[in-house]
Parts: structure tokens; sequence; C-alpha cells
């Protein structure tokens, strides 16, 4: 199983140049990938940008948003925007899309909440063609320049029928999100089951993710960070989510074990503190 970090893009305080830092360290380090959480309506930085600036400080390590509201952009931009970060980093994106839990998010971008689901369908639909060169609406011409990758990697969040449908129909794998490991084992065998029978080559890759933070002191903070963010759930949603995060060496290895036997091919260890020493705590446990 490979082993990613997230980058504290959703962690409030943290600067650019501290982002660039991480990226830098988890680069070295040997995480697979670095990856984003995505939300309009929170002040977090933008995962895209994100990735086209920490793809100018680094070398090997790909990129995965896990995952970006795609219904909160028109599909012109989200092609033009993936297709530049692709070229700027080297073809080493990977898009996580789903649809999102947050009525602001698209509240903010003018698109209708209600709508989503069948705005996302139709984006999957058309983003390749707009990778291809193609006109994503009549009498337009061709918004986006052409990425490394054709098509870019689709990874397709979401635990409902529907998602279940997109992953096969358009996407390499599925994002787990933050479940625990026996439910992401049981829905990841729906997908695979789909897969099948849709006549897919190999098997969708699957990811899952898990906040992490070490070190002494850090709780308090950590805790305080996932509650900020998962706020709009409710306080008790907020709160468990809080509680769930990975805070000694020995729940990581644990954690590592679960997911592994759980069939995952790669796990995600998201900060939840912003300091970008998180980086070499957590690859000392990961990977020493």
């Amino acid at each position: 199983m490979d082993i990613g970090i997230g980058a504290p893009n959703t962690v409030r305080g943290v600067t650019g140049r501290e982002l660039l830092e991480w990226a830098r360290k988890a680069d070295a380090a040997g995480f697979s990938t670095l990856a984003t959480i995505g939300a309009v309506d929170y002040p977090s930085y933008e995962e895209l940008t994100v990735f086209a600036a920490a793809g100018a400080v680094t070398e090997r390590i790909r990129f995965l948003s896990n995952v970006l509201i795609a219904p909160a952009r028109s599909t012109a931009e989200l092609a033009k925007q993936a297709a530049t970060t692709d070229q700027l980093t080297g073809g080493r994106l990977t898009l996580g899309l789903g649809v999102g839990w947050r009525s602001g998010d698209l509240t903010l971008t003018g698109r209708d909440f209600s709508r989503r689901g069948a705005i996302f369908d139709q984006q999957l639909a058309d983003l390749a063609a707009a990778w291809a060169g193609q006109s994503v609406l009549p009498n337009t011409r061709a918004v986006a320049p052409t990425p490394v990758q054709m098509p870019i990697p689709l990874i397709i969040g979401g635990t409902t029928d529907a998602a279940v449908r997109r992953v096969v129909e358009y996407g390499v794998g599925w994002t787990a999100g933050g479940m625990a490991p026996d439910a992401v084992a049981e829905f990841a065998a729906k997908v695979r089951a789909a897969w099948q029978r849709a006549g897919r080559d190999g098997a969708p890759r699957v990811v899952a993710l898990a906040y992490f933070s070490l070190g002494n002191g850090t709780e308090e903070q950590s805790r305080a960070n996932i509650h900020d963010y998962y706020s709009p759930m409710g306080d008790e949603v907020a709160t468990m989510i809080a509680g769930s995060a990975l805070r000694s060496p020995e729940a990581i290895k644990g954690a590592v074990e679960a997911y592994a036997a759980a069939g995952v091919d790669e796990l995600i260890l998201d900060p939840s503190i912003g300091d970008p020493a998180q980086v070499d705590l957590l690859a000392e446990v990961a990977f020493g």
C-alpha cells in the first residue's frame, strides 16, 4: 500500500511559504502523493493553485485533489485549470472529484446545490472531450491546453450508487474519504464488482484518508482545527471527526496495517497541524 500525505491547505494560519516547504519535505521523504481537501466555503488555499506551485519545488511526488468539488466550477474552468496544472507538474496530477456536502460551496459560485449530481455527471462526460481539444458547448472554441496525461486520471468520491456508476464509467478508482477500514472494504467490494461487470480492465484504485497529528502539545490545536472545518455538519459530528484523528506513532502504524488489510491501494494521512515539521515526524513513523 502506498502512503501519501495531505497538504495543510485547510489549516487556518498556514502561509504560502509553509505550503511549499511542506511539499519539498514530502517529496524528499518518499510519500507517494501530496493531497488536498477542497472547499469554497472556507478560507482554505485553492488546491490546483497549490499543486501548480508545489510542482515547481518537487521532482517526483504525485498530486491528488481529495476531493475537489467539481460542480462548484464550470466544466470549462475545471478543464483549463486541471490541464494547466498537469502541464506545470509534468503529468503528476490525479483529479479526485466529488459533488460535495456544503451547500455554501455552490451558493458562493452561483450554482444550484440541488442539481449538483446532474451537473457533475455532465462534467464527467465533457472533461475528456475538453482535454482532447473539443468544445464543451456549441459555437464555442476549445478551452483547455493539451495535458501531459490524456486524459487526466479521475478518482471519484462518494458512497452512493451514483458514485459507483461514475467510477466505472469515468474513473480510474474510488476515494473513500475518512471512512473506517471495515467500511472502506465493504464499499470497495461494490466498486470492484461493478467494475468487473462493466468489463473494465484491471481493478479500480482505492484511496482512503485519515487525519493525524504528532508531537507533544499538538492535540488541542489538532482537535480545534478539525472541528472548525467540519462545524457545518453540527457540533456532535465535528467533535467525533476531531476525536478520530491519529495522534500517536502506534495509532498511525495500526491504521496503516488496518487499511492495507482492507485492500486499500493508497492511504492519505492528512494533517491537522500546519507546521512543516509534521512531515518529518510522520515520515519517521511511516517509513522508519
